[in-house]
């Protein structure tokens, strides 16, 4: 990848809520994800709530654990910036390196900025094609990262999004992810993030469905103590592209953050049905 060389401040720089002191910082995966088999790579998705666990304690070390454990190749973060003033990003980004072998891609404005919006993509090994930011409508300042990349196993376009919370916002939001992914090459497409839904049927999911396939349903994620809703989503085009999704449910994740990660399994050879599928239809 080609990542901004500048590094991410320490914890130490953050003067959000109550902070831990810990000498020795997280370093070993102690619940690593199980493997995926069949998949020529993994994904996840992950809310990391600005590094603040259930326990309310700014641990950005225990964030990095959690995402190492996840094993993934490629890692869509939300919340990774400061939401007000400055937006640096939270996690420092030679540790997150060092111990995940992820690198977060360049779509921050700051030399130590991690996302735009919050949204940031870590990714072991490839390279950018193409790389856009959206600036999504609604009353609150939301956005999304589309990024272009030649991986290992193939081409994928990825969306990573952090939809708002207001009700009336989310579908527009939805209607302009779609008409975004929709313009440029046809390839494999996943959209990974938090899309704050969690009725069934309701219409952001109903608009996603029409690209992505079922979409009112997944593995619930929140909150990560005692996970009874579905807000966050791995969603693949064409259907098959993605084959497996799961929480992943490690009891360092239950308090890293408010979310616990998802991981999906991910099957590139399912490019081979790209023009029976028209892409530009659903947008």
């Amino acid at each position: 990848m080609h990542p901004n060389p500048a590094h991410a401040p320490s914890a130490q720089a953050h003067h959000g809520p109550r902070r831990a002191t810990h000498p020795a910082a997280i370093r070993v995966p102690q619940h690593a994800a199980a493997p995926l088999p069949g998949a020529d790579a993994v994904v996840a998705s992950y809310n990391i709530h600005k590094c603040v666990g259930a326990d309310g304690r700014f641990r950005p070390d225990r964030i990095a654990a959690v995402i190492a454990e996840l094993g993934a190749d490629l890692v869509a973060l939300q919340e990774a910036d400061r939401r007000f003033g400055r937006r640096v990003g939270l996690l420092d980004r030679a540790e997150l390196e060092r111990q995940t072998g992820l690198t977060p891609l360049p779509v921050s404005d700051l030399p130590d900025g991690l996302g735009w919006h919050g949204n940031a993509i870590l990714v072991r090994s490839g390279m950018v094609i193409r790389l856009r930011r959206l600036s999504l409508p609604g009353a609150e300042p939301r956005g999304a990262v589309i990024a272009d990349l030649q991986l290992r196993a193939g081409r994928i376009r990825v969306a990573a999004a952090h939809l708002g919370l207001l009700r009336r916002c989310r579908a527009r939001q939805v209607a302009a992810i779609l008409e975004a992914i929709a313009d440029g090459e046809p390839m494999p497409t996943l959209l990974l993030g938090d899309l704050n839904e969690w009725r069934p049927r309701a219409e952001p999911l109903r608009r996603l469905e029409a690209l992505f396939g079922p979409a009112s349903f997944g593995p619930a994620s929140f909150p990560a103590r005692l996970p009874v809703l579905a807000l966050d989503r791995i969603l693949g085009w064409p259907r098959g592209v993605v084959r497996h999704v799961e929480v992943h449910d490690s009891p360092l994740a239950r308090i890293a953050s408010d979310h616990l990660p998802l991981r999906a399994g991910i099957d590139l050879s399912a490019g081979a049905r790209l023009l029976e599928e028209p892409l530009a239809a659903a947008a």
